[in-house]
């Protein structure tokens, strides 16, 4: 009697794992909605993302004409390329449902949004970002989000002394 093997999960799968993340982009900014989107990349810029070499610092994604565009995306060249090797910070177009690209500039015109890369990461051997529709942090808002991190660390360690019998 044959036995049912089980799908892997995408986490188990070899080939899909997180190449760069924005870490300033959720203590600069308020994350209201992420989306999962495509990035139209040449040869070369896949072969240096398996790497892992690329920086989404400065990045930020605008819309022009209907279509979102990826923009300040750093990724090093290819060490082994050739002529054919691409410009580290060129435009990339990302790749979305058209409902999907409709919904985001309704949002943006009307709320003083912008749209932040939070990660680049392959899916099944694709290229994927993580956007989020976001809006950007005050002074105050991240120095409250400070106080308020802090607070529960320390209620957490409090806890964890009443439980071990130390108070």
């Amino acid at each position: 009697m044959a036995t049912k093997s089980k799908k892997p999960d995408k986490a188990e799968k070899a080939n899909n794992f997180v190449i760069a993340t924005n870490r300033k982009a959720r203590h600069n900014y308020s994350i209201l909605e992420t989306f999962e989107a495509g990035v139209v990349l040449v040869g070369t810029e896949v072969k240096s993302l398996r790497e892992g070499q690329a920086s989404l610092v400065d990045a930020f994604a605008t819309v022009d004409d209907g279509e979102i565009w990826l923009r300040n995306l750093h990724i090093a060249e290819y060490h082994h390329g050739s002529w054919t090797n691409h410009a580290p910070r060129r435009n990339r177009k990302l790749l979305l449902h058209r409902r999907q690209i409709d919904t985001l500039v309704g949002k943006i015109r009307d709320g003083n949004l912008t749209l932040v890369p939070l990660s680049l990461y392959f899916v099944d051997g694709k290229v994927k970002v993580e956007l989020a529709l976001a809006r950007g942090k005050e002074a105050r808002d991240k120095r409250q989000d400070l106080a308020k991190r802090d607070a529960d660390r320390e209620v957490i360690r409090e806890l964890g002394r009443r439980a071990k019998g130390m108070r």
